[in-house]
């Protein structure tokens, strides 16, 4: 069976920052998942690289167009190329390929009738390259997504007949969930197109810097409009309108975006797939931002994270390790060094790096660092249950997005190996002469190393192929087979010494990012107003999610007066555990059943070593604390805003 996975095409008006990675990192493990279980993968990214902003920004930098295109398309590339990103094509809006078969689509919709020409009067935001109705405006003139002002435009244009697709889309929609993800962004794709949807501007006469159209239509002065560009990548990566022979790939399996983008990626290109009669995606995987220590990134702050900084300091798979273990997919992470080097110190060097220290030294002392596995399923056959038992459920959420599902999962390998070690003591039975009991466990800790990281090498491909050189074997889909899916354990071998494979890490490796005053203004690509006291943005009010939860489970947090331990559903596929410090003014039995605000997109923490995914909303006074509540009955998961 043929797996086709995608990133987004980055647009170049800037490098690479520490979303940009994020998307690939999580496409690129997903790739390589795929291909060690043996199907035929294709992975696909790039570079989008058209419109009015790319051709504003070369002018701003007195370039030509295509040499600054050029110039920041290779800086995409070349860090990839670095980070040894296993992408099959690296697709570019400006490749003849894809201008030919954009061309195609083209005269197909416009002959089918898909395509008309009319006159367009809208406020146009050169940013997010984006009409908006006056309905949507922020104060009646600011872009809604990104805050700058945007620009009356009125000129002749072609029309794609979005509004035809309208219940086409919904259908979709209700009989496939999984094809948006996670599902909790579902409803906001569903209820925009619930709003109706509006025929959609395709083509612009105010700028030359994208591509023209084909020939048959004769119509010189238009060029196409950069998301029906952009977005027809996904198939003339595969030579849709030319050579075909990979269009055997399509439809995709997974297309990840970021939040930002989803609209156009579960809405448009949908509908112009069926305009194409050609099929729809399995799944639009769409994640959530990006945050330094709390913060929004911006250049004026100086507290952007530039992945390669990152990966030369800390290493490259330790940072991509970091991003996919760190956030559940869909939701808003946040970059910390400190939370980065603690993941290093505690699950990379304490819980694996360490761990494969003791199996080379015990077995060194012990055989002369021969490992046999012929008497582990002798003495261990509960610990090799364990283990099967967290390889079966992996396949599970990789498949859902959830990677740091997967890693969490993964990770209890090392537990068992670690706890194995500590229950039955091999210095111990060696001097009791129960020999072949203390070479058993350490066979058995060998053996859950190899297939862990069989199962890491999508994440970590080269930390993985370490630990299995000195393990004396390959990752391949012949290794995965064998240790995975068919459960046997490995042939007699000489295991390898080497280096601890990840040192611990005492203190920062760069530079923090500067503590931003409070109110300070700050001068950003547009001027910025100076602020009121405590004022914010409605851009970064919507940037916090608040969601109606209903509380289906709970308990009393044991030596807390304060805290209690809730289990709170909001729509999505298993409640949030939230700690909340309500104890003196709720009772568990109070709480069951009743719904609670949440704020959802709060970075998860830990309470008296319980994590907490989440903030009931509450207010406090001279008379007490009562919680915020919906004045109705609302279903889980109901955005507050």
């Amino acid at each position: 069976m043929s797996k086709y996975i995608t990133t987004p095409i980055y647009y170049v008006n800037g490098e690479a920052h520490i979303g940009h990675a994020y998307t690939t990192f999580i496409a690129d493990s997903m790739a390589r998942y795929e291909r060690l279980k043996g199907e035929n993968t294709y992975f696909l990214t790039g570079t989008d690289e058209h419109g009015q902003k790319i051709e504003e920004s070369a002018q701003k930098n007195g370039k030509d167009t295509q040499a600054f295109a050029d110039e920041i398309s290779a800086t995409f590339k070349n860090l990839w190329d670095e980070f040894e990103i296993s992408y099959d094509k690296f697709i570019r809006t400006t490749d003849a390929e894809h201008k030919i078969g954009v061309q195609k689509a083209f005269e197909k919709m416009y002959e089918k009738g898909d395509i008309y020409k009319d006159f367009y009067e809208g406020h146009y935001c050169v940013s997010c390259e984006t009409f908006f109705p006056e309905t949507q405006l922020v104060d009646g003139e600011f872009c809604p997504d990104c805050g700058r002002t945007t620009n009356v435009v009125k000129e002749e244009s072609y029309f794609f007949k979005l509004s035809n697709y309208e219940d086409k889309l919904l259908k979709h929609y209700e009989q496939n969930p999984e094809f948006i993800m996670p599902k909790s962004r579902a409803n906001e794709v569903i209820n925009f197109v619930k709003g109706g949807l509006r025929d959609l501007s395709v083509t612009r006469t105010s700028f030359s810097w994208g591509v023209h159209m084909p020939a048959s239509i004769n119509d010189d002065k238009h060029v196409m409009y950069v998301w029906l560009d952009a977005l027809l990548n996904y198939i003339t990566a595969l030579g849709y309108g030319q050579d075909e022979k990979l269009m055997n790939f399509w439809p995709a399996t997974t297309q990840f975006v970021g939040k930002d983008i989803l609209r156009f990626h579960a809405i448009y290109w949908p509908a112009f797939l069926m305009s194409l009669d050609l099929p729809l995606p399995k799944t639009i995987g769409a994640h959530g931002w990006w945050t330094r220590d709390g913060e929004k990134m911006s250049k004026s702050k100086g507290n952007v994270v530039a992945p390669k900084e990152v990966a030369d300091a800390y290493g490259y798979e330790n940072l991509r390790y970091f991003m996919l273990r760190e956030v559940p997919f869909g939701q808003d992470g946040d970059f910390s060094q400190r939370a980065l080097i603690d993941r290093m110190n505690s699950e990379l060097s304490n819980d694996l790096g360490n761990l494969l220290n003791r199996i080379i030294g015990m077995s060194g002392k012990y055989s002369d660092f021969e490992i046999d596995s012929i008497d582990v399923e002798k003495y261990h056959s509960k610990e090799l249950n364990q283990m099967n038992e967290v390889l079966d459920s992996l396949d599970n959420y990789m498949e859902t997005l959830q990677t740091h599902r997967y890693l969490e999962e993964l990770w209890r390998l090392f537990a068992i190996g670690n706890s194995a070690i500590t229950e039955y003591e091999p210095w111990a039975k060696m001097k009791q002469d129960k020999k072949d009991e203390a070479l058993a466990t350490v066979a058995l800790v060998a053996n859950i190393l190899a297939k862990a990281v069989v199962m890491l090498s999508p994440i970590m491909p080269k930390t993985a192929d370490k630990v299995a050189a000195t393990l004396k074997f390959e990752i391949n889909n012949e290794s995965y087979k064998k240790l995975v899916c068919d459960k046997k354990l490995l042939d007699i071998f000489l295991i390898e010494k080497i280096d601890p494979l990840f040192p611990r890490i005492e203190e920062p490796l760069m530079a923090e990012a500067p503590a931003q005053e409070p109110n300070k203004p700050v001068n950003d690509e547009e001027p910025q107003e100076v602020e009121e006291d405590n004022l914010i943005e409605i851009g970064q009010f919507f940037e916090t999610s608040l969601k109606v939860g209903t509380v289906v489970e709970g308990e009393a947090v044991p030596k807390s007066s304060k805290l209690l331990k809730l289990q709170v559903d909001l729509g999505e596929d298993k409640p949030r555990q939230i700690i909340a410090g309500i104890k003196k003014s709720y009772s568990v039995e109070d709480l069951i059943g009743t719904q609670v605000c949440v704020v959802a997109n709060l970075k998860p923490a830990k309470l008296m070593g319980m994590l907490s995914e989440g903030m009931l909303l509450a207010a406090k006074d001279d008379d007490g604390l009562c919680l915020v509540r919906p004045e109705k009955s609302k279903k889980a998961g109901t955005p507050i805003g």
